[in-house]
């Protein structure tokens, strides 16, 4: 068994004890910035089906190389509108839409004949002024803006936690992202997506209703911190 198929083996291990019981669907999404289609191919042998990508650049070479695998592509990074036409042609999900502009760029620039392209609104759940993401607030006026553009789908929203190993500040902060999906949904909003949890804090994430968890380097190993310009 590979290094990083036992990796995965052991955290769907952990997924399922975090979930202890519920029956809850708890999608993967493997962050693989700063690697190479070969660890890629390795992530999908051994069972992966969803990639992250933070940066455009680096990704777009990527999914050409990986064009004959079975990949859901997510961008998970700060997304800039001059990369939407990019990310809106190459992509199957974002994560991390703040902004009615950037969804607007987004479903215009998405290919009918690739589907609705799938999208989280983000949360600044941690109030770090370094993180991107609304209010939990301003989620709502948000949501309500973007939801009956064409060409893109509000699947849920998103949000990350503050880099602690309190296990109780990140319960709490995931847990306000939980209210707001579940506001969401009352406002007459169809989702189905909660997208929080990394390596670090995924278990907490999933202990508070996550049903997406965006792991690297659990998977990856420690990454190399030097990436292409």
């Amino acid at each position: 068994m590979s290094t990083i198929a036992a990796n995965l083996q052991a955290i769907r291990r952990r997924i399922s004890e975090a979930l202890q019981g519920d029956s809850r669907a708890v999608t993967i999404v493997a962050v693989s910035k700063t690697r190479g289609p070969e660890a890629i191919r390795g992530a999908v042998a051994a069972g992966v089906r969803d990639l992250g990508e933070n940066y455009v650049q680096d990704a777009l070479p990527k999914i050409a190389a990986l064009s004959d695998l079975p990949i859901r592509w997510h961008f998970i990074g700060h997304l800039q509108s001059n990369k939407a036409r990019e990310v809106a042609e190459h992509f199957d999900w974002v994560h991390g839409v703040d902004r009615a502009k950037i969804a607007t760029a987004l479903s215009r620039a998405r290919p009918a004949a690739a589907g609705p392209l799938n999208i989280c609104i983000q949360v600044n759940i941690s109030q770090e002024a370094t993180k991107g993401g609304v209010r939990a607030d301003e989620a709502s006026a948000l949501a309500d803006e973007i939801a009956d553009l064409e060409g893109i789908r509000l699947r849920g929203v998103m949000g990350m936690a503050s880099p602690t190993e309190d296990v109780k500040r990140q319960r709490a902060e995931f847990a306000s992202l939980r209210r707001v999906f579940d506001e969401l949904v009352s406002g007459g909003h169809a989702l189905d997506t909660l997208s929080m949890g990394m390596s670090q804090d995924f278990e907490a994430a999933i202990a508070e209703g996550a049903t997406m968890v965006r792991v690297g380097t659990a998977i990856f190993g420690e990454r190399d911190k030097k990436r292409a310009a």
